[in-house]
């Protein structure tokens, strides 16, 4: 278990032995001339970030939810907004990972032996105890941020091409509202140098200020029509003035994000799926009609806008979620507990239809069958190569052992 930032159980077990590794937080070198960073596995990818950009260097891969470990984000995977090839999964950019084999047994896993590192890229924990990694970093890169507001029809009628673009592309998708708020990122010469304040505030408000602001207004604002229309209002006001007015420029040095659930006592509730980005325009408007079902059926509907983002195709890892194709993620997110695990079930059901791929650490309600029909021969070359390495089963749970036993 790395920052226990899981919406699954995946680093879970009543009958078994969890281990902690956030005590392993040591950065051990940071090697500007060869531009690589060796750090223990419990070192958290925003300490990480802060310490190569005073060497001038960033984290090369895509990535988000910055209080995550950088041992999780390895093994648990970590995804983000992608730019371009260069912006591939944050697993990628792994060159050598220290190990202790289900056996007991310490190893040494270099770039040199490409048929491990892809397997333990993205494998949950499930082949070995990752304690150590090189990772290998980049000059820091700027990057201009614009932004846009569309109906979500409108952005379907554009999400093919932004499919096949360079450009890094996030977005936070209001269905109640028919708004897309886009942030589309692209690599420039030019950019103006960025400051780490709006992007703070940024995370601030939406890791922080709204969830607080919209759990308060839960409490005293029965009448969920009225409810709703406020959060969303102060959802619409916090993108056009935060994003839109202050987000201009950035780096991934200095652009973060925190998990969903930083408060154990009011966590913020979340699912994410990944599809096809060929069929997104389809699947976006599908998704808009899905909670908009949801809501006059059941009365439950998410209070936080649904995050999405692309991510480029990426072969670096067995279980890669982009493996086959670019992906779009949809993350769908809310503080409120009552009617979310019907609504993740739901959600996966929608899921499951539309092809989409789950993250293990990330998606609720995946079925067993759905599961081995997206992975398809990578799920079965990922349980041989398992069994060769821990026959007895012993770093097997029983949430992943739904999936790869």
């Amino acid at each position: 278990m790395g920052a226990n930032s899981a919406s699954t159980e995946c680093n879970a077990s009543s009958a078994g032995t969890v281990i902690d590794m956030t005590g392993f937080d040591n950065i051990l070198d940071i090697d500007a001339y060869k531009d690589t960073v060796t750090v223990q596995a419990g070192v958290r990818l925003g300490t990480l970030a802060d310490a190569l950009s005073e060497h001038g260097l960033e984290l090369a891969g895509s990535h988000d939810l910055m209080d995550r470990t950088v041992g999780g984000a390895i093994a648990g995977g970590c995804i983000g907004p992608s730019i371009g090839e260069e912006g591939i999964n944050f697993a990628s950019s792994v060159i050598e990972l220290k190990i202790v084999t289900p056996t007991g047994q310490v190893a040494k896993i270099v770039d040199d032996n490409k048929k491990f590192l892809h397997a333990f890229r993205f494998s949950y924990g499930m082949l070995g105890i990752v304690y150590e990694a090189t990772l290998k970093v980049r000059p820091i890169r700027e990057f201009v941020v614009t932004h846009r507001r569309c109906s979500i029809a409108q952005f379907a009628a554009a999400a093919e091409s932004l499919a096949k673009t360079e450009i890094g592309i996030k977005f936070y998708l209001m269905p109640f509202r028919d708004r897309v708020y886009l942030d589309l990122r692209r690599y420039s010469d030019d950019a103006p140098a960025s400051s780490r304040t709006p992007w703070k505030l940024k995370d601030w408000g939406e890791s922080t200020v709204l969830p607080h602001i919209f759990k308060s207004i839960s409490r005293v604002v029965p009448a969920s029509s009225v409810r709703y229309r406020i959060m969303d209002e102060i959802s619409s006001a916090t993108q056009g003035i935060v994003n839109n007015r202050l987000v201009s420029s950035g780096s991934n040095s200095i652009t973060r994000s925190r998990k969903p659930a930083k408060d154990k006592s009011k966590p913020l509730q979340y699912s994410s799926w990944l599809f096809p980005a060929a069929d997104f325009a389809v699947v976006i408007q599908a998704y808009r009609d899905f909670c908009l079902q949801i809501q006059e059926t059941s009365g439950f509907r998410c209070d936080m806008p649904t995050v999405g983002f692309r991510l480029s195709r990426d072969q670096s890892a067995m279980l890669s979620p982009s493996f086959e194709e670019p992906m779009i993620a949809l993350r769908a997110v809310s503080t409120q507990t009552e009617g979310w695990e019907d609504f993740a079930l739901d959600f996966a059901e929608f899921a499951e239809h539309w092809g989409g791929y789950p993250l293990f650490n990330e998606t609720r309600g995946m079925t067993i069958d759905h599961v081995a029909s997206v992975l398809a021969e990578r799920s079965t070359c990922f349980r041989k190569f398992r069994r060769q390495l821990d026959p007895t089963n012993r770093m097997m749970n029983p949430f992943l052992s739904q999936y790869f036993l």
